[in-house]
């Protein structure tokens, strides 16, 4: 019994049609049927946010959410975060702060930074650390990556 649905939405900027079963998370989606291997697997159950992607410009882990679940909607993931070859503010952030170390965590670290300016362009440095803290980078990087959060918001925003 083949479970496999058409499942339609809007992939970085262009419209894209699956047939897939609704349930696989959008993680392996991602990953295995549309070759955007950016967004990683880290702990598998929503914990660690290496697998952070947006939807309709909200920060969401991939790895938990069936792919069924984003029909009709806008997912952005880090593949598509640049535009016109150049990087998204925060990812420059990142470049400008060397706020990587392995680069395992990075792509869920910047997708989840830009869902959290999204949400609050203006973030206090204590917002920057709540809104940070449950993406999980293992090499110690966190200062720098606070420091480049602070430096894309007020760049998004044109300066202090």
């Amino acid at each position: 019994m083949n479970m496999e649905k058409k499942i339609s939405f809007v992939l970085n900027g262009k419209k894209t049609e699956l047939l897939i079963d609704p349930t696989t998370s959008l993680l392996w989606a991602l990953r295995n049927q549309l070759g955007l291997t950016g967004t990683k697997f880290g702990c598998g159950m929503g914990f660690c946010g290496a697998c952070t992607v947006l939807i309709d410009n909200e920060a969401v882990r991939s790895c938990s959410l069936p792919v069924g679940d984003v029909a009709g909607k806008k997912v952005i993931t880090i593949e598509g975060l640049a535009k016109n070859g150049k990087l998204h503010p925060v990812q420059q952030a990142f470049v400008d702060h060397d706020a990587l170390q392995c680069g395992f965590c990075t792509p869920g670290m910047v997708m989840n930074a830009v869902g959290l300016l999204n949400k609050n362009p203006k973030p206090t440095r204590q917002d920057i650390i709540n809104g940070m803290e449950d993406n999980l980078c293992r090499c110690g990087a966190h200062i720098r990556i606070i420091q480049a959060v602070e430096t894309a918001a007020a760049e998004m925003k044109g300066g202090k």
